[in-house]
């Protein structure tokens, strides 16, 4: 089991990671923005972290960008999720230290195959 952060501002959001990923066996916590995330970041250090890149107080990027300037997340893997598919949207999230990206509508069955991949 690994302790996995979900960070979306919409809460019907959370639910659907977080029930897909808890049904796998994995412990989930939820931020509803980017500053949360980085709080509960920092407090239970997640193997993995997923962001939206549109949330208040401090967006997807802005918070993969904090969290990669600490050292205890370096090598986290820290996917994007977002229902802005725009071109060059994924680009600019790898470019700002994202590890993946996920579009929104979300495939459950892609979502878990990317969490494992990435837990390897």
């Amino acid at each position: 089991m690994k302790r996995i952060l979900i960070a979306d501002d919409r809460a019907v959001s959370r639910e659907l990671v977080r029930e897909a990923l808890a049904s796998c066996g994995h412990e989930i916590l939820e931020a509803a923005d980017g500053l949360e995330a980085l709080r509960l970041a920092r407090e239970t250090q997640p193997e993995l972290i997923i962001l939206d890149l549109h949330m208040p107080n401090l967006d997807g990027i802005g918070a993969v960008q904090e969290l990669r300037r600490d050292g205890r997340f370096a090598s986290t893997p820290i996917v994007a999720l977002t229902a802005s598919a725009m071109q060059g949207d994924r680009e600019k999230a790898l470019a700002a230290g994202f590890s993946s990206w996920i579009a929104k509508p979300i495939s459950l069955r892609a979502l878990r195959a990317e969490v494992e991949r990435l837990l390897l």
